[in-house]
């Protein structure tokens, strides 16, 4: 009878290395982890956020692991092999930090993936450890405790005010480069307090939103009519400049505003539905009770920053309470995979506030994005007929130009509403409209929906 082969020992992160090692970690959300890595300081541990980009970090990943395997896995990947062929880092007190979602996606079996690259790589003595809420790795000795996890909830707010601010001043300001340096200034200053074990209770960031935002406002800008672009989709392809070919730094050099709803709705879309598994499910009522009141005090802090925004003169999203009323009658909010409905109401919520024109950022073959961002496009088409939307598909094997060509016939389409006389509202069918059969739009982007 054959013998059941055992799974190799990967060397793991012990409580031990928090002093000893330092740790490496994938940029995703660039100004939320600038942050993030002060909030990891405070709490004992070196690290260190990767900022190694390029195509070679793509073919490496692809070295090592399968190019079946979804584009995310293989750029973090190939981005850690990157850092650790560079020379830099002493790599007997090195260690590397990934994600573990706990759902359906793949993002669970990253950090297997890695561990099996790193040996072939020649690197089978760095360990890993796994930041989850989910206890999948029992005995990494990266624990995620409960002021821990308050401070980077702080960081992800923060994160975002600063990002969303940012994104309103820099295409309208007088001075270059001014809404980046107070950015910066701002990632300081509340590193310093985080540092000082201060900023990360729900009082003192109510009473540092207004600060931010004030200061903001204070840079002088020039007001004009600019193309308002949205971006949705996977979640790292979403924010990562790696990932999405410094997506961005493209839109705003073709003289656009751009908008990224923020990586707490993320946060609390996750929270969320460990509590939506009850309603749909059954099971013990006190997960429900948790999520709830966790995601009451979410709540609170976030309308405190959304006001503070709107009060210093700048637009802001609704709150993550409203935002999960506006897939209702699209998609099932059982539909959580991936970023789920929640990259749906996204869409729907950029349409509302004025960025009707949105780029869907999603790997090539990653099926829950597929269809939950693609999929709901000619949907939330039918709903809002000026949606000038274009799914874009990230993966080692298409190109930049290809890409960037796509998203410039959005553009040209958005361009000519704003330029127009008579560019059509951003309202939804009436229900009479719908009934009829409302036509289609002719100024669509070539090949959207395909």
């Amino acid at each position: 009878m054959a013998q059941l082969q055992t799974a190799p020992a990967y060397p793991k992160f012990t409580p031990e290395m928090k002093k000893t090692h330092t740790i490496l970690i994938p940029n995703m959300a660039v100004t939320q982890f600038r942050i993030l890595q002060y909030a990891l300081e405070y709490d004992g541990y070196k690290c260190e956020i990767l900022g190694n980009c390029g195509s070679e970090v793509a073919q490496l990943g692809l070295k090592y692991v399968h190019n079946d395997t979804c584009y995310p896995a293989l750029l973090v990947i190939g981005q850690f092999i990157d850092a650790l062929n560079s020379g830099k880092y002493d790599l007997e007190h090195t260690a590397l930090l990934i994600t573990q979602t706990g759902g359906g996606c793949r993002a669970s079996n990253y950090i297997h993936l890695l561990r099996k690259a790193l040996v072939k790589a020649g690197y089978g003595n760095i360990p890993v450890a796994s930041l989850n809420f989910s206890g999948l790795e029992k005995d990494s000795g990266f624990k995620m405790t409960l002021p821990l996890a308050r401070r980077m909830l702080a960081c992800v707010f923060y994160g975002d005010m600063l990002c969303s601010l940012r994104n309103q001043v820099a295409p309208y300001e007088n001075e270059s480069g001014a809404a980046d340096a107070l950015v910066d200034a701002w990632v300081r200053r509340l590193g310093n307090a985080l540092l000082a074990g201060k900023g990360y209770t729900a009082a003192e960031m109510k009473r540092t939103f207004p600060l931010i935002a004030k200061e903001f406002a204070a840079i002088p800008v020039t007001r004009v009519p600019k193309v308002r672009v949205g971006v949705v989709g996977e979640i790292y392809v979403k924010y990562s400049p790696l990932g999405n070919n410094d997506l961005q730094k493209f839109l705003e050099s073709q003289d656009c505003e751009v908008n990224f709803p923020g990586l707490m709705g993320f946060v609390q879309y996750c929270i969320f539905n460990m509590g939506e598994d009850h309603v749909l499910y059954g099971g013990a009522g006190v997960v429900k009770l948790v999520t709830d009141q966790l995601l009451k005090w979410l709540d609170g802090v976030e309308r405190a920053m959304l006001k503070a925004e709107k009060d210093a003169g700048f637009s802001a999203p609704g709150p993550f309470s409203e935002l999960t009323e506006k897939p209702k009658g699209v998609i099932s909010m059982g539909a959580k995979m991936g970023e789920g409905w929640l990259l749906t109401a996204e869409m729907i919520e950029l349409v509302q506030t004025g960025y009707g024109n949105i780029v869907c950022a999603q790997p090539f073959g990653c099926l829950p994005n597929h269809i939950v961002g693609k999929g709901m496009i000619n949907k939330i088409r039918a709903l809002y007929p000026a949606a000038n939307i274009t799914p874009i598909d990230y993966d080692p094997s298409a190109t930049r130009v290809n890409q960037e060509n796509r998203i410039k016939l959005m553009l040209a389409v958005g361009r000519e509403r704003l330029e127009g006389a008579a560019a059509p509202e951003l309202q939804p069918l009436t229900a009479e409209q719908l009934a009829g059969g409302a036509p289609a739009l002719s100024h669509e982007p070539v090949g959207a929906g395909v």
